[in-house]
């Protein structure tokens, strides 16, 4: 099976820094609100979902959430969240570390394509 959105070993470090202060985590891929496209970190169970946003996966024990709209134009590209050093301009819990959390994404081939994880719109498979 084909992930949807992977994690990097730097983010790890601090998801686990923001577990220790917050406990459970979610993300959730914003759609140009604030940081553009940033992926925003949140305690779990803080940001409200809705029937518009898409399950992608878990990434080191977080849900990771995008909306529909933003799914439809990321859907064909594999997601890596990294940290970066910068001070962005959301409401993601990393920010007053001085670092902020990043996408970097790549397109999937036809082989992993056929092999996509699937992804969840409120309690519907797509």
């Amino acid at each position: 099976m084909t992930e949807r959105v992977l994690v990097s070993e730097n983010a790890i470090k601090i998801i686990d820094q923001l577990r220790v202060e917050h406990g459970e985590l979610m993300f959730h891929q914003s759609g140009g609100c604030c940081d553009g496209s940033s992926p925003m970190c949140f305690p779990k169970g803080e940001l409200m979902l809705n029937e518009t946003d898409v399950w992608l996966g878990s990434i080191h024990g977080c849900d990771f959430f995008m909306s529909k709209d933003q799914f439809n134009y990321w859907q064909h590209t594999q997601l890596t969240v990294d940290v970066t050093k910068g001070r962005g301009s959301s409401f993601s819990l990393e920010i007053p570390m001085g670092i902020r959390f990043v996408i970097k994404s790549r397109m999937f081939t036809d082989q992993e394509r056929e092999q996509l994880s699937p992804v969840h719109l409120g309690s519907e498979e797509v």
